[in-house]
């Protein structure tokens, strides 16, 4: 598919997405019934991938505010050791702003056609281009079987106490764009 035929639209309360499976029951739920009610309740905003000409939905991913913070770590000295891997000559802070990938999900037909590392892309651009307010890192908790996928795109394991849970919480360093 050509990045030229694929339109970026931000869902509203009222729309509607008719057709989309991922082929993960849970990742398709969220998409058909609860991110509208995320969006008016302001919890979450999702983003689908559209093809302009036949109007299927092809991709989505869902957005929220997070942080990365010091109860994410086993312990005060490993959350001091990534605090000081990054803000090395900084005023320590409790927590630090992040931007959460809630859900990503590319449909089944479009798989392998580089749709998920777009929409990666997607996001870390617009924070890029237009940073309306302070975020240093991009997080998401993984599905186990998607780690390879998000290592590829740059994130890292947040600490050790998840290697062998369903998910993992990963991390994206903002200052990494180019």
């Amino acid at each position: 598919m050509n990045k030229e035929d694929i339109l970026l639209r931000r869902l509203g309360e009222d729309d509607v997405i008719s057709r989309f499976d991922c082929g993960d029951d849970d990742l398709n739920d969220f998409i058909f019934s609860d991110a509208m009610l995320y969006f008016k309740v302001r919890l979450a905003t999702s983003y689908v991938l559209e093809d302009k000409n036949t109007k299927d939905t092809i991709g989505y991913f869902s957005l929220a505010h997070d942080r990365i913070s010091l109860t994410d770590f086993p312990s005060n000295s490993a959350y001091n050791r990534f605090r000081k891997q990054f803000f090395a000559q900084g005023k320590m802070f409790k927590s630090y702003p992040a931007l959460k990938i809630c859900r990503l999900a590319t449909d089944k037909k479009f798989r392998g056609e580089g749709i998920g590392t777009m929409m990666i892309n997607m996001i870390i651009a617009s924070y890029k281009a237009d940073n309306k307010a302070g975020c240093r890192f991009i997080t998401v908790d993984a599905y186990a079987d998607a780690l390879p996928f998000y290592y590829k795109q740059g994130f890292m394991p947040l600490s050790k106490e998840d290697e062998d849970s369903p998910t993992r919480l990963l991390y994206f360093d903002l200052e990494n764009i180019k």
